[in-house]
Formats: C-alpha cells, structure tokens, sequence
C-alpha cells in the first residue's frame, strides 16, 4: 500500500530544512569571524607583551645608566670637594706664612728705624757735611766723608774719625741681628805714582775699608758681622767734573743690614 504525504506537509518539511541549512551557514560564519577576531587579539596581545618588555628593559637600562652617572657625579663631587679642602688647607698654610713674613718684615722695618736712630744719636756732634745717617731700601746708610777719616791718598784714620768709627761700634755692640758692610770709595783721581803699597783706586779703596774695619772691631763689633769692601771710582753720587763733587766721591760708606734668617726659613719652607 503505497501512502503519500499530502503536499502542504512535503512543503512544510523542504521549507523547515532549507531554514536549517540557512542558519547553520550563518553561525558557521560568524564563528570563523569571531575565531578570526580572537587570533588577532591574541597576537596584538602578544605584540603589546613584547612592547611592553621592551620598554621596561629600556627603562631598566636607561635608570641603571642614570643611576651609574649620578654615582659618578657624586664621586667627581667628593673628589672635587676633596680637592678644595686640600687647597683650602694649602691656602689657609700659606696666608699663615704670608702672615708670619709680613709680620717678620715689620719688625724688621722697625728695628731698622731704631737702629737709625740710635746711630744717628750716637753720631749727633758731628759736622752733617762729614757724616750723615739715612735710611734706603731697609738699610742704614752711614755715609762718612774723606775729609773726617784721611788725609788725601792716606789710609790711616785721623783722630776725629777714629773717635766717630768707635762711638758708632758702641752703638752697634751686642746687636747680632745686623750685617756691618764697609765700602771704601773714591773719586777719579788717580793716585800718585809709587804710593806704597797701592797701585790704583781699587787699592786705595780696599785699604781704607780695611783699615775701618779693624778700628770697629777692636772698638767691640763682633768682627763675624763686617765685611769691608772697596769700590774704587766706580759707584760716584756725583760727576767727577769738579773738585766739590769729587769731594763727595770721596767717601766711606758702612752700610748696616738686618739679618732675615727667619724669613729665609719660611721662605725655604715653601
């Protein structure tokens, strides 16, 4: 027996397959985009990971690095610092012997000052044109004429310059902080031929510088302090053009110096 289905319910059961088949393609479809979506997500997500690693290991980097220059910057500072107190100390040493030469130097200037004036005073009654006490460049000049001391060509000391030569040797006496320099000088003149003992000025200068020396250290100058000297016609303080200014030529000068010993030593601690 052969049975058919009516034709509205053949229709019914095509038209409910073909909706079926309709759906199935459209989730299939959205299933594959969606899968799609997801693997996109994924390696964007990785690719962020990535970046994200790679910032941080740069930051890593870049702090390690700032913080290995702000070590070194804080070790050139301490060097620096170092360095500054090491010249600060040099420095402070330093003005400290500034401090110390300069207060040596005026004691030195007022020991001079009172040294003049103690020779001049020791020297007042003599004729100013004959010998006269000045103060130059940190040393007392006594400067005495030939006319108080010789006779012309002579080194023997006259009476009046025996007398000047000894007060100012008992002026001196006991100060063993001044050197004594006697420098013999003449004018242009040269002497007469076959003077005893000399053959020019330089002769005549150097014994007559001698011959002072010996009276100031008999008369009690240590004589570890003098030193005589002679100039000749070489050092004038006038032209050698008239016989006034070949007076003045004509001249003892005893030069007195102060010892600086101690300023030397903290010069030579330097």
């Amino acid at each position: 027996m052969n049975y058919r289905l009516p034709h509205t319910v053949l229709a019914s059961f095509l038209s409910a397959g073909l909706l079926v088949g309709s759906v199935s393609c459209v989730s299939q479809k959205k299933y594959t985009a969606l899968q799609q979506q997801n693997s996109d997500l994924q390696a964007s997500k990785t690719a962020l990971e990535q970046e994200k690693a790679r910032t941080e290991e740069e930051l890593r980097n870049t702090l390690s690095n700032k913080n290995q220059q702000v070590n070194q910057l804080n070790e050139n500072l301490s060097g620096a610092q170092q360095a500054n107190s090491a010249l600060s100390a040099d420095l402070r040493s330093k003005e400290a012997r500034i401090a110390d030469m300069q207060r040596i130097l005026d004691q030195k200037d007022q020991a001079v000052k009172a040294l003049r004036q103690k020779v001049a005073d020791a020297l007042l009654g003599f004729n100013a044109s004959d010998l006269q006490v000045t103060l130059k460049n940190g040393k007392v000049y006594v400067s005495l004429s030939e006319q108080l001391l010789f006779k012309s060509g002579s080194t023997k000391v006259d009476p009046k310059g025996q007398d000047a030569l000894k007060k100012l040797a008992v002026a001196l006496k006991g100060n063993q902080d001044v050197n004594v320099l006697v420098e013999g000088h003449t004018d242009n003149v040269p002497i007469a031929r076959g003077t005893a003992g000399m053959k020019d000025n330089w002769d005549l200068s150097v014994l007559r510088a001698t011959e002072i020396t010996r009276i100031l250290t008999q008369s009690g100058l240590n004589p570890t302090q003098v030193t005589p000297s002679g100039r000749s016609q070489y050092v004038p303080v006038a032209s050698n053009d008239n016989t006034t200014n070949k007076a003045l030529n004509r001249r003892t000068e005893i030069i007195l110096t102060p010892k600086l010993d101690e300023l030397f030593q903290i010069l030579e601690q330097n």
